[in-house]
């Protein structure tokens, strides 16, 4: 971006600045040469001079205060370590203030420099250093130095460079010489500027995915989490755990994805993790309570922006997606659930009218992406809608559409992106943040300007703190005050501000290589039309949409970036886990039925291993042959409503009418009601054996003879019971004593006894829905 005021009013332009000290040297040539001829080899010696290159490695851990005031002293604190094969001697660690740089483009030239060079500034001096005899190879030794503030001839107000350096002599150069130097900013502002630049700082939470969309049988639906990685986040000294120590004390604006927020309150209650094939019960139980209750302190009377739940990646979306039909359809939903899990979690009413592309990059496209949602604000960055001013304009401009651009400061929000961790590189980023800050107030002192810093999605613990130590070195706020991010959205636009949204062939190579495939979009796709249909059927739906829509977001979540396998492997296992669920509701498999006779009952059973009802269901039979078998009096498809309770099955059956003899293939699949197929079909074979009218005849002949036959046999043993009876004495006997046949009024045995009535044709109705399943 250039910069004007680097040559308008604040001093000459690094090209201005180079011609002069060409011109210089070349004048200074003849003199330079006259003072060599004049002076011994040994004097020359004397003077300190640059190597070139760093035998001695400085790093300078402290440096306080960094915004110093006229009566203060500059505390310096850092190590020397001697990187050559040769001892260093006669050491000496000074401190150099350099000339006041000039616009931020000056600062950025100051912080490329690297090694050591003969323009370097002359060292404070003085009592003011730090002596070692002897620095060994490889040796590390601690310094600090204090110099009064006004000893550094701080004369205007602006960035000064300072550098602190070693100079010694080793034994292939026995002279005075920089072996080493580490360079840094001292913004120099002891007064208030009339014109304050308004500061807006975004404050990340927002983690990678960690629950599953499992959830357990009992009615809480205890979770499933992937992993118990977020533990470690939330718990004392975890990264999570520190934004929120750290943020709860600065002045910024929460930028929260919601998941983050319903993730650690499902670790509240009862949860399991999974291990391997089994889980395990989850015991950060109190991790997760005492981070959201710090955190719901920590935002109570601040600015919270909820991002749409799971932080979907818009770019993703934009570039990969929106040819997918439904992919963009989850937008909407995602951002309604994360107003709602904000509110209900953190007690606050948060702004769901922004949007936050991956490092603020955006095209035409991804603007549409951002705001299809609903927002009307998209979060970018200066790097991405570049401006051509001489001055760094308000963040706030209108991009068309009645869409508001918000573009962070790109030096500003990259500041603490490097590893953290060590003091040094802390305090140099610190340093080099707060001298951007009072470069871009001293641009148009008059012209009060309002700038937003967006840092990385995800920082580390040491991020967030180097980037809050540079903050609470503004707290005085000599030139500069904080502001919320809705505010910075509302300032009134600069008329010169670029408003053009790049076009989609200058998005990064580096982004685009990052962004999640289309294929990814296309499994969600699937995933989302199985969950479609299974909710359709089920007597409680929101049992399984809550955590399946939860998976589906996360699934194209911005968090998937570098991850493409554990974001593959994440979608595999929502679809393969939905697809069991469904497979609960299924046909039982049968074996040939073999139908005699013109017409018979065909049973199909259904079978519901769910813990919940299924409903709104519907089983169509259809013949694959209606010349030889037709369904339901003459139709080739016969259909039956399903409703079967939770663990249940059902036998559902069909009247089938066979018209000739030989195989029939029939097909059983059920559907929903709006005539999508559910599961897989079922195909058995029904052998028809039809009974002809001839046969019928010759069967009721032969029914005829054996009625006749009994007929005949009956009256011919009743005449021969009546000539017996007829021949015995009127006592009863026959002669001999004893009693005659019937004397006792018993029945004859051999009479035969009443025939079994025949059954009358099965009921085609469904059984009932009580039925248990056997497990």
């Amino acid at each position: 971006m250039a910069e004007a005021a680097d040559f308008q009013g604040l001093g000459p332009s690094p090209a201005r600045r180079w011609l002069r000290r060409t011109a210089t040297v070349i004048a200074g040539v003849p003199l330079l040469a006259s003072l060599l001829a004049g002076t011994t080899a040994p004097a020359a010696r004397a003077t300190t001079q640059a190597t070139g290159s760093s035998t001695v490695a400085v790093a300078l851990d402290t440096l306080a205060p960094s915004t110093p005031v006229k009566g203060d002293t500059l505390t310096i604190s850092g190590t020397v370590t001697n990187k050559g094969r040769s001892k260093v001697t006669d050491a000496q660690v000074d401190l150099r203030v350099g000339p006041r740089l000039t616009g931020r483009t000056a600062i950025d030239d100051a912080a490329a420099r690297s090694g050591n060079s003969s323009g370097e500034a002359a060292p404070v001096g003085g009592k003011y250093k730090v002596t070692f005899p002897e620095l060994a190879a490889g040796i590390s030794r601690d310094f600090a130095l204090s110099v009064p503030v006004d000893k550094l001839g701080l004369d205007e107000d602006g960035v000064y460079q300072l550098g602190v350096s070693l100079t010694g002599r080793t034994a292939a150069a026995p002279y005075d010489q920089v072996l080493g130097i580490q360079r840094t900013f001292l913004p120099w502002q002891p007064d208030s500027t009339d014109e304050k630049t308004q500061l807006t700082v975004l404050w990340p939470l927002i983690s990678s995915t960690h629950l599953s969309a499992e959830t357990g049988s009992d009615d809480q639906q205890t979770p499933v989490f992937e992993n118990d990685d977020l533990a470690e986040e939330l718990a004392p000294g975890g990264r999570l755990e520190q934004l929120v120590s750290v943020g709860s004390r600065l002045p910024v604006t929460w930028v929260i994805d919601p998941d983050v927020l319903a993730t650690a309150d499902a670790m509240t209650r009862s949860y399991n993790v999974r291990n391997g094939d089994s889980v395990v019960p989850g015991r950060n139980q109190a991790v997760a309570t005492q981070w959201l209750n710090a955190l719901e302190k920590a935002v109570k009377g601040g600015k919270v922006i909820a991002l749409p739940f799971a932080d979907p990646d818009l770019a993703s979306l934009a570039h990969r997606g929106k040819d997918v039909p439904g992919a963009l359809s989850h937008l909407q939903p995602a951002t309604d659930v994360a107003g709602r899990t904000v509110e209900t979690i953190l007690h606050v009413q948060p702004s769901v009218d922004f949007a936050w592309p991956v490092d603020g990059a955006i095209d035409p496209s991804i603007v549409d992406v951002a705001t299809s949602a609903g927002a009307h604000k998209v979060i970018t960055r200066s790097d991405s809608l570049q401006d051509n001013l001489s001055y760094t304009p308000n963040a706030a401009r209108p991009i068309g559409g009645g869409t508001t651009a918000v573009v962070a400061d790109t030096r500003l929000s990259t500041a603490f992106e490097g590893d953290m961790t060590a003091a040094g590189s802390s305090t140099l980023a610190v340093q080099k943040f707060l001298a951007q800050t009072l470069a871009v107030t001293l641009q148009q002192p008059d012209n009060q300007r309002s700038i937003v810093v967006a840092p990385q999605r995800m920082p580390t613990a040491a991020q967030a703190q180097s980037l809050a130590r540079a903050l609470r070195a503004l707290d005085a706020e000599r030139w500069t005050q904080p502001s919320d991010l809705i505010a910075a959205a509302a300032v009134q636009p600069d008329s010169d501000a670029t408003t053009k949204v790049p076009s989609t062939s200058r998005y990064p190579e580096k982004l685009r290589a990052r962004e999640l495939p289309t294929e990814a979009f296309l499994a969600i796709k699937k995933t989302q039309e199985r969950l479609d249909n299974f909710k359709a059927i089920l007597s409680s739906p929101d049992r399984v949409a809550a955590p399946f829509g939860n998976a589906v977001s996360r699934a194209m979540s911005t968090s998937w970036r570098g991850n493409a396998t554990g974001g593959r492997h994440y979608r595999e296992a929502v679809n393969d886990y939905l697809t069991g669920l469904t497979s609960e509701v299924r046909l039982i498999p049968k074996s040939v039925l073999t139908l005699s006779g013109r017409s018979a009952t065909i049973p199909v059973t259904v079978q519901n291993k769910l813990l919940q009802g299924v409903q709104d269901l519907v089983l169509r039979l259809r013949s694959d042959n209606p010349t030889r078998l037709k369904l339901d009096g003459d139709q080739p498809v016969a259909e039956r409503p399903i409703k079967i309770d939770g663990g249940h099955s059902q036998s559902v059956k069909f009247t089938g009418a066979g018209n000739a003899n030989g195989p029939v293939q029939v097909t059983a699949q059920l559907y929903t009601v709006d005539g999508t197929p559910y599961g897989a079909p079922m195909t058995f074979q029904v052998k028809v054996s039809e009974i002809t009218p001839t046969v019928m005849l010759v069967i009721a002949g032969g029914v005829l003879l054996l009625v006749l036959a009994g007929v005949k046999m009956y009256s011919r043993r009743k005449r021969a019971v009546a000539r017996k009876e007829a021949a015995t004495p009127p006592d009863g006997t026959d002669g001999t004593g004893e009693a005659g046949p019937g004397a006792s009024g018993d029945t004859d045995p051999g009479q035969p006894s009443d025939p079994t009535p025949d059954t009358g044709p099965e009921s085609a109705d469904a059984s009932g829905a009580g039925e248990k399943v056997d497990r």
